[in-house]
């Protein structure tokens, strides 16, 4: 038997309407087959619920795979299990930069790691302020990341690029790189710098190339 562990959630919980990024459809969440309506169909006693979404893929925290950025990338189903789970991961703080360069991950072993870039944005999650301003990475730092092998890149921002930048170029040199990213986390605060595992699972979509994750650690 192992040691006591400690599991942190680092996903933000889905709900009807809320809005993940501007411009994007909130999740629409109902009952397929509700519990009373249900209760027609089985035993006396007996009821299930059966339930309905429809979102984005871009909902929530949400896992970004190669096919989002390119269209001969690997998907969410080709994506291999060991870029996803069980990754030996790392806090980088950044220290309350908006513009987070190559700088600010110098002298970290990344590796084969999940590289979690905490900025505290995720305490602005659910309102006005979360969409503008947020912090990002710089394409210096994605191709420092790249270079130097990361298995998976995180942010608990809006976005790990400038959203004033068209060409997008972080999503483009970590996911040319096979490099998943995952947006929108929260709660890296309680993540010590080094030391843990982490994990974030999409469902194996076919032809999709983002989707929600339960992403945690595990201390």
């Amino acid at each position: 038997m192992g040691g006591p562990r400690n599991l942190v959630d680092l996903s933000h919980p889905i709900r009807h309407g809320m809005v993940t990024y501007p411009g994007l459809p909130g999740p629409e969440i109902s009952d397929h087959l509700g519990r009373a309506e249900s209760r027609a169909h089985y035993g006396p006693g007996t009821e299930f619920h059966i339930g309905r979404i429809t979102m984005v893929a871009n909902t929530g925290t949400y896992l970004d795979s190669p096919f989002h950025r390119y269209a001969d990338g690997a998907d969410l189903a080709a994506l291999p299990l060991d870029r996803l789970a069980d990754l030996d991961g790392i806090v980088v703080d950044a220290g309350g930069r908006r513009v987070i360069g190559r700088a600010a991950l110098l002298g970290r072993e990344v590796a084969g790691r999940a590289v979690l870039v905490r900025t505290g944005w995720d305490t602005r999650w659910g309102t006005e302020e979360y969409f503008t301003g947020h912090p990002h990475l710089t394409a210096d730092a994605a191709d420092w990341l790249v270079a130097q092998g990361a298995a998976l890149v995180g942010i608990d921002s809006l976005n790990i690029d400038d959203t004033d930048d068209p060409a997008r170029p972080v999503h483009t040199a970590l996911l040319g790189a096979g490099i998943p990213v995952v947006e929108h986390l929260r709660g890296l605060d309680r993540l010590p710098p080094a030391g843990f595992r982490f994990h974030a699972v999409p469902a194996p979509v076919v032809g999709f190339g983002t989707f929600p994750v339960r992403a945690y650690a595990v201390l």
